[in-house]
């Protein structure tokens, strides 16, 4: 049974971040550690720019000189991703790997976890967690790739839109 890897941040020269992934990866297959560095993640996202009048969708990073990997941290891990070509060691003090907390693997979005939601827009809801615990609300909005949900909640005495996560409200019997 291969245990449950963590999530660590290497730090690469800036520009290396796609030649080392793939270095690794390529390194991970040939040397069949599958069990111990399971995956490798340049963070991403999709911008749209415009330049002379004319509009096309980038591919930019996320976080520019640096590469998600999950593995199982070993003698053997530490030393194949340390001496990949461009790789220039791991994000912690003094270069001693310290994974990601789950709620930072969370908000940078890397795992993506799915979250069932018993309310639909029109429902009462509760919010059961953040400032406005307590509070029953109308569903306006829900947004499952973005995780959120617009919830109008009635505030001294005015209808109030507010953005929550998916899990801070709970559908009202």
């Amino acid at each position: 049974m291969p245990e449950e890897g963590k999530w660590y941040v290497v730090h690469t020269y800036s520009g290396y971040e796609n030649k080392v992934a793939s270095n690794l990866e390529k390194t991970v297959e040939n040397r069949q550690l599958h069990d111990l560095i399971q995956e490798i993640r340049v963070p991403t996202e999709t911008v749209t720019e415009i330049k002379d009048n004319k509009k096309r969708e980038v591919e930019r990073k996320i976080f520019p000189g640096y590469v998600l990997v999950k593995m199982v941290m070993t003698d053997e891990s530490w030393y194949v991703v340390r001496n990949i070509r461009g790789c220039t060691g791991f994000v912690g003090p003094s270069s001693k790997p310290i994974p990601l907390t789950s709620e930072e693997v969370a908000k940078l979005g890397v795992e993506t976890r799915e979250v069932e939601v018993s309310y639909s827009v029109g429902d009462s809801v509760q919010i059961v967690d953040g400032p406005l615990e307590g509070f029953v609300g109308t569903v306006e909005e829900v947004d499952l790739e973005k995780n959120r949900v617009r919830v109008t909640v009635s505030m001294f005495g005015r209808e109030t839109p507010v953005e929550l996560e998916l899990d801070q409200a709970e559908a009202m019997e």
